[in-house]
C-alpha cells in the first residue's frame, strides 16, 4: 500500500533514509523499455482554480515531445507524455503519481505542478528515487538539497520576489503593500517577499490574505487599498488573482500591482480585460513573441506546427523548454538510458543553451535557470518589455 503522508513537510530524517536507502528504487525498474516509446508521466491542474495555467504548461511540453518526435525521438525512439489532470487538489495529485508509480513502465514524472501537490509528493519521490523533472513551482520549500533524483528548472519565488523588490527600491517606492495566497505557494512568496524587503530596508505597509476560492478577495482589495500603498506586491494565482485585481481597481483605480510569473498565465489577462493594464509581472522565461531568440522562434514554430487552439504564452514557453532540457538529458544518457544514467547525465549538464536560455545544473544551486525578467501589461492585454 502507499504511504499514509501525516504531513506535507519533509524531514530531514525521512530525506537522508531515502538517500542512504540508494536513489532508485528497488521496486521500480532502474531501465527504460528497450524498444517502445520512453513512458513519462505528469500530474497538473487542466481544471480548477488554475486549469488555465496547467493547459498551457502542458500544452507547450506536448509541442516540444511533438516536434521532437516528429524527427525521429531521441535515439530514434519517441518520448511519450502521460497526462492525469489533479485539479490543483492534493488529494488527486497524490492518487495521480501513486497510480503512475505503480505502472513499472513509467521512466520519470515530468513538470508535476503546485507547491501544495509537490510537497505532499515529494516524500514518495524521494523514497523511490525516480526521476522527478521540472516541477512547477518556484518555492524553497520544494527544493530539497541534497537530493540527486529531484530536478528544478525554473527561477525560485525568491529570484522572482528579489527582482520585484530591487525594482521598487531602485525607483523610490516605500509604501508597499503584500497580497498572498493563504496556502503553501503564497506563504513561501510572502517570506521571499519579507526577505528582499528587509535587504533593501522596507517593511510592508499592511498585509493581506486570500483564500483559494478567493471568498475574501474584495475585502483583502479594501483592506489594502485603506493603507494607500504606493505599490502591492500581489502573491496569488489563478481565480484568486483575477478577484483581487478586479477589486482593487474598484478601490482604487490607479494602485500600481506588481506580481510573479505565476499570475501571468494568458487566459488570467485576458479574463481581466482592462484591468490588467500597467500591471507589473517578472517573468521566468522570455518574451514567446521575442522572436530574435532562437528559442522562441523554435517555441512558435512548434506551437503552430501542434495547431494548439490557445495563444503561445510564457507558461507554453515554459512547458516547451522544460520538455526540451528533459530530451537533451535524455539523448545524453545513451540509447539504452536507466534512471541512474539519466540522473548523472542530468547534473553534467553545465551549460545548456537552447538559443537564448541557459540551464546549468549544479547541486550547490536549487534551480538550473536564474532567468528573470520584468514585463508590463499594455493596453492590448499583451506582455511588453
Amino acid at each position: 500500500m502507499p504511504p499514509t503522508f501525516v504531513s506535507a513537510k519533509l524531514s530531514r530524517r525521512r530525506v537522508l533514509g531515502a538517500l542512504a536507502a540508494g536513489s532508485l528504487a528497488g521496486h521500480l525498474p532502474a531501465r527504460a523499455d528497450d524498444t517502445g516509446p520512453i513512458r513519462i508521466a505528469q500530474s497538473i491542474a487542466l481544471s480548477g482554480p488554475l486549469g488555465e495555467l496547467g493547459q498551457a504548461m502542458h500544452q507547450g511540453a506536448k509541442a516540444a515531445f511533438a516536434a521532437l518526435n516528429a524527427k525521429g525521438g531521441v535515439h530514434g525512439r519517441a518520448i511519450e507524455l502521460t497526462v492525469a489532470d489533479d485539479g490543483y487538489d492534493v488529494k488527486r495529485a497524490l492518487a495521480n503519481v501513486n497510480g503512475f508509480l505503480e505502472d513499472r513502465g513509467n521512466f520519470a514524472l515530468f513538470n508535476c505542478m503546485g507547491t501544495p501537490m509537490i510537497e505532499a509528493m515529494l516524500p514518495r519521490v524521494i523514497e523511490t528515487g525516480i526521476p522527478f523533472f521540472a516541477p512547477f513551482s518556484g518555492a524553497l520549500s520544494v527544493r530539497p538539497k541534497g537530493v540527486r533524483n529531484v530536478f528544478n528548472i525554473r527561477a525560485s519565488y525568491a529570484d522572482e520576489a528579489e527582482q520585484l523588490v530591487q525594482h521598487l527600491a531602485t525607483i523610490g517606492i516605500k509604501r508597499i503593500a503584500i497580497a498572498y495566497q493563504n496556502n503553501s505557494f503564497g506563504k513561501e512568496v510572502f517570506t521571499a517577499t519579507q526577505q528582499a524587503m528587509a535587504k533593501h530596508k522596507l517593511e510592508a505597509i499592511m498585509v493581506a490574505t486570500v483564500e483559494n476560492n478567493s471568498s475574501d478577495a474584495a475585502a483583502a482589495a479594501k483592506k489594502i487599498a485603506q493603507s494607500e500603498p504606493e505599490a502591492v506586491l500581489v502573491g496569488l494565482a489563478g481565480k484568486p488573482t483575477i478577484d483581487f485585481v478586479k477589486a482593487s481597481r474598484l478601490e482604487r483605480k490607479g494602485m500600481p500591482l506588481y506580481a510573479l510569473s505565476i499570475m501571468g498565465a494568458a487566459a488570467t489577462i485576458k479574463t481581466l480585460g482592462a484591468d490588467a493594464t500597467g500591471m507589473a509581472i517578472s517573468q521566468i522565461v522570455p518574451l514567446p513573441g521575442n522572436l530574435v531568440m532562437p528559442v522562441v522562434r523554435d517555441f512558435q514554430q512548434a506551437w503552430k506546427a501542434a495547431q494548439v487552439a490557445q495563444e503561445p504564452s510564457h507558461l507554453a514557453l515554459e512547458g516547451y523548454i522544460n520538455a526540451r532540457v528533459f530530451a537533451e538529458a535524455l539523448r545524453r544518457t545513451g540509447r539504452n538510458p536507466t534512471r541512474a544514467g539519466f540522473i548523472d547525465s542530468t547534473w553534467a549538464i553545465k551549460s545548456l543553451d537552447l538559443g537564448g536560455f541557459t540551464v546549468s545544473f549544479n547541486e550547490a544551486n536549487l534551480n538550473a535557470s536564474r532567468f528573470v525578467e520584468l514585463t508590463m501589461v499594455s493596453r492590448e492585454g499583451r506582455f511588453i518589455r
